[in-house]
């Protein structure tokens, strides 16, 4: 029998690189989005369209699609569909359909930025201070949302009248001490048994909506040491991207982790690191190995899509 594997979010860079990544292993790709126009829709060997997952109908949908299609495998992409797939995992899988997502605690803790930052301070992580005012955390400043993701509504203060600007501009926001240095991700895995199997840190070099166009790996343990124990503290399994800085003082700092595959993936990929094989594996209940994240630093990718570059 083909192995099918069904991919949701291919409108997004993500989405489209996980699918990309199957379509050259030699996997056939059900490509699903819940927006008609989504760019890729049209790289899988087919197609189709899913509700949001707020929509009653969304798991429905999805099984639906995948059993008549003949996948035995989900893959999300999307950050907000996690917390559905995995109440109805049991459902899924009373169907032939695997599914690996983490828990909703840690999915909810990834979500909500100001429990992360009390996470990871309760832990003993580095990562800025963070409150609901700009007399709450030294400056300079920077007021996001709560919640949500990218670059949108995000803002660099240098005085209290900045921030007080910023806090009217942004639905539930709060804020933080800003960070100055160079910005990194980590594309990494986590098995079952809340091990980290694997890493790969990355430059975040240039960015446009939040997404990483521009990067280079490198090799820094602290970075991945640091990121593993992040994971930990949040109770991450699967794939996880994880965003830091190492400041200009040479300490690294983390500030976010995604329970979902990074924008930036394909740079990962191109490194060497076969994280989308093995999360697959994991779907299945396989073990995961090690062996096949490696990565060499030093590879550098301009708009993601287009060129790479061995340094």
């Amino acid at each position: 029998m083909t192995e099918t594997v069904l991919v949701t979010g291919v409108g997004g860079p993500a989405g489209v690189s996980v699918v990309n990544a199957l379509l050259r292993a030699g996997v056939r790709t059900v490509a699903v989005d819940c927006d008609a126009s989504a760019a890729g829709l049209s790289l899988g060997d087919v197609s189709g369209i899913v509700p949001m997952a707020g929509d009653p109908k969304f798991i429905e949908t999805l099984c639906d699609l995948a059993v008549s299609q003949g996948a035995d495998a989900v893959v999300s992409t999307v950050a907000e569909e996690l917390v559905a797939l995995g109440t109805r995992a049991e459902d899924l899988a009373g169907n032939g359909i695997a599914v690996w997502v983490p828990s909703q605690k840690a999915v909810e803790q990834c979500s909500d930025k100001a429990v992360f930052a009390g996470v990871l301070a309760e832990a003993g992580i580095a990562t800025p201070a963070t409150g609901f005012a700009a007399s709450d955390v030294p400056g300079p400043w920077i007021v996001k949302p709560r919640f949500g993701r990218g670059s949108r509504d995000v803002y660099p203060c240098d005085s209290m009248d900045e921030v007080a600007w910023a806090l009217r501009r942004v639905v539930d926001p709060i804020v933080q001490t800003r960070l100055s240095g160079l910005e990194f991700t980590v594309d990494a895995l986590v098995d079952r048994d809340g091990r980290f199997a694997g890493g790969v840190p990355r430059w975040r070099l240039e960015t446009r909506g939040g997404i990483s166009t521009k990067g280079e790996t490198f090799a820094d343990d602290r970075v991945l040491i640091g990121a593993a124990a992040v994971l930990e503290a949040v109770g991450l399994c699967g794939v996880a991207c994880v965003q830091g800085f190492v400041t200009d003082a040479d300490e690294v700092v983390f500030v976010e982790c995604n329970p979902r595959f990074s924008g930036g993936l394909p740079l990962s990929l191109a490194a060497g690191a076969d994280l989308v094989g093995e999360y697959v594996r994991g779907i299945r209940g396989l073990p995961i190995r090690s062996s096949r994240l490696g990565y060499r630093p030093g590879v550098r990718m301009s708009r993601l899509f287009c060129e790479v570059f061995e340094g």
